[in-house]
């Protein structure tokens, strides 16, 4: 009574009740960078179309402030931290779990893959026109 119903009599908190805060936090912070890098790149690219702009300057230049808001470091930190509990709490029994856990592992390693991208393109497109 009052203990909650996750703690067994002992204190101690069961296997299954830690795999599934690892799978909340986890798809808390997969899904997290998503909802305002949707908002920030409908926005840059409104802004490129309104323009008219081509080329790859005019991408680049949207979708660097598109990360610039969003923070790259809190993104590289946050995915792969969703990762790890992600994978850590891989529930082998609940297909739904198991299926959304996979559907944000990819998600999170291609936002992962996005912000290597754009570190690689805005790297090598500076020290390429020298």
């Amino acid at each position: 009574m009052g203990g909650g119903t996750e703690t067994r009599k002992s204190g101690e908190i069961s296997l299954d009740q830690l795999k599934k805060r690892r799978f909340l936090r986890g798809a808390r912070l997969a899904w997290a960078p998503w909802i305002p890098t949707l908002f920030v790149m409908g926005y840059a690219f409104r802004g490129i179309w309104e323009q008219k702009a081509t080329g790859l300057g005019a991408v680049a230049g949207g979708l660097s402030e598109s990360f610039v808001v969003c923070g790259i470091g809190a993104i590289l930190v946050g995915e792969i931290a969703a990762i790890v509990l992600l994978f850590r709490a891989f529930p082998p029994g609940h297909w739904m779990r198991s299926l959304f856990s996979v559907l944000s592992i990819c998600f999170s390693g291609w936002m992962l893959l996005l912000v290597g991208l754009f570190f690689w393109l805005s790297w090598f497109q500076t020290h390429r026109n020298f």
